[in-house]
């Protein structure tokens, strides 16, 4: 599987409609691509406890994770005119903003990664 991993801090003037109109063309584009398998976005929880917590450089309030089933997929995504779009509203309204994309296995599999790690 191939995730595709995003990072996002929304600028902080952003207005309610903007910001709502960010997550309907994430929505747009997540459910307008067959190649996705699945999708979970999430917003940071804080834990106050000492550690790595504090040593966050950025502060990217929201995660989101698009999963496919392989790296023809993601490209289908990518590529598809509903992600043009996300990608429009996500470029204008990020304070900062990071995506990587990850070969992901199972508890199981991991020796896979290392054999991948030549082909990568």
């Amino acid at each position: 599987m191939i995730a595709h991993v995003v990072l996002f801090a929304p600028r902080p003037e952003l207005s309610v409609r903007e910001r709502l109109e960010i997550l309907d063309a994430f929505r747009t584009a997540a459910e307008n691509v067959p190649a996705v398998r699945g999708v979970r976005i999430g917003r940071r929880v804080r834990h106050g406890l000492p550690g790595y917590e504090a040593a966050m450089r950025e502060d990217y309030e929201y995660l989101a994770i698009l999963e496919f089933e392989d790296l023809e997929g993601l490209k289908a995504y990518l590529g598809h005119p509903a992600h043009a779009g996300a990608g429009r509203h996500f470029g204008a309204s990020a304070a900062a903003a990071l995506a990587y994309d990850y070969t992901v296995v199972s508890p199981g599999e991991l020796t896979a990664l290392i054999s991948d790690e030549k082909n990568a």
